[in-house]
């Protein structure tokens, strides 16, 4: 068992963990396999080989010892919706008939304090046992579905990312802001941005359901406070690409009505990024907006398949997004496996360590959170998870034959869910462990 010492701990695992990314530097990551991570006063002190530190620790402070597993940043997440927790799983021939036919319904409920608590308690939950310990969350059309999911997050002390949907026209009239409006967003901003480990999204839905004022009234919000992020969905489906088209003649791209009205920006996460040409991948990366790939919602609803090569080619910021509902699990190692696969049917090729790193340090990088989360820099928060590749009797087989670290990570990835993570720490804390 660990002991502690004037708020210093060490756990002896093989570490994993990023400083560039793999897809543009030969020497990306640091990779210990007997290493040890020490942790003060909730941050990361030291990570390196166990036989280097070993002799630095405090006199009477023993490492809990991991040995056999894998110890990486926890997995970030950065698109997601808590309130659809209840329908993911739910069929639909599509993008729109599913938000009408599932989506909008289950939304409403949120109006009711008690139903939102419930539902952000289990869906932070089942984040932490997934090994995700940070995401950038869609609340609803009501305040107090972000106090209940900040309220919730807060008692676990996670760092967590969410916001009011913003929506004024083209949905139910229960879900509907005053027109023009953004609603209590700036009280919320005021509120929980930046309260402990709590950060704020303003989360204009997408483009089709906020009118033009609406999206004015949302860019002056984002400018008044410059280090809030913003959130929202971009080019998922043709269908959708089409019907901005229309909404938004002037415009040369979906992407580009967001641009006309400066809510592209450092801290601007855009889920799926499906249907953008060349032109809008690099205002993406001329802006430092960031894409959020989400894989398993992509491939449940048909909507496309995400081009890597072409993002990669302007330098775009990338990271990846579970996206529940539309999406299948809320685990990121599933998420890997079906990214990989995207990959593929589009002709290029994702390693495995590039798809951890998207899910640590690329994230972070993409949310502007590099040296705070998503590696094991001296100073960054100490959230990380143990990953068991051993976990289950195919990954145990599977990875008793791995020749690489490439080879393990892959197995985790393709082979890996829930049950890898054997246990999840949040600023040095854990907050869930696999029985």
């Amino acid at each position: 068992m660990s002991t502690a010492l004037n708020n210093v701990q060490a756990y002896r695992a093989s570490l994993l963990h990023f400083h560039a990314d793999p897809a543009f530097h030969g020497e990306a990551h640091a990779w210990h396999e007997d290493g040890l991570l020490v942790v003060e006063d909730g941050r990361i002190k030291a990570a390196g080989d166990h036989a280097a530190l070993a002799s630095t620790l405090p006199a009477g402070v023993t490492p809990l010892d991991y040995r056999g597993q894998v110890i990486t940043p926890g997995f970030i997440d950065t698109h997601l919706h808590y309130p659809q927790t209840d329908m993911i799983a739910s069929p639909a021939p599509g993008l729109l008939p599913w938000l009408e036919t599932y989506t909008f319904p289950t939304e409403r409920r949120f109006d009711d304090p008690a139903h939102a608590r419930a539902t952000a308690e289990f869906f932070l939950d089942e984040l932490l046992r997934c090994g995700t310990t940070t995401a950038i969350v869609y609340c609803t059309v009501h305040p107090q579905s972000v106090d209940a999911f900040f309220e919730a997050s807060e008692a676990r002390n996670l760092r967590m990312v969410a916001g009011k949907v913003l929506m004024d026209r083209h949905c139910p009239d229960f879900l509907r802001d005053v027109q023009g409006g953004v609603g209590s967003s700036a009280d919320l901003i005021a509120k929980w941005h930046k309260r402990g480990r709590q950060l704020y999204a303003i989360t204009p839905r997408f483009a089709p359901t906020s009118t033009d004022a609406q999206l004015r009234a949302t860019a002056e919000l984002a400018q008044a406070w410059p280090d809030t992020f913003i959130q929202t969905h971009v080019s998922e489906n043709k269908d959708e690409c089409k019907w901005v088209g229309e909404l938004h003649p002037q415009a040369r791209s979906y992407l580009d009505v967001y641009e006309r009205f400066g809510l592209m920006r450092p801290r601007a996460l855009f889920g799926h990024c499906i249907w953008l040409d060349d032109e809008d991948f690099a205002r993406m990366a001329a802006t430092g907006s960031a894409a959020a790939v989400c894989p398993t919602s992509n491939l449940f609803l048909g909507s496309g398949l995400f081009d890597f090569e072409k993002a990669d080619g302007a330098r775009t910021l990338l990271s990846l997004g579970t996206d529940v509902g539309a999406g299948t699990s809320f685990s990121m190692l599933q998420t890997m496996n079906e990214a990989y696969k995207v990959a593929r049917l589009k002709g290029s090729y994702l390693p495995a360590v590039r798809m951890f790193y998207l899910a640590t340090l690329g994230a972070a990088r993409a949310m502007g959170l590099e040296g705070t989360i998503g590696s094991f820099a001296p100073g960054a928060e100490a959230d990380f998870i143990v990953l068991d590749p051993k976990s289950t009797p195919l990954l145990a087989r599977r990875t008793a034959h791995c020749d690489s670290l490439e080879e393990l990570l892959f197995a985790l990835a393709l082979l890996g869910d829930d049950r890898a993570v054997k246990a999840t720490y949040s600023a040095g804390r854990q907050v869930h462990a696999r029985a």
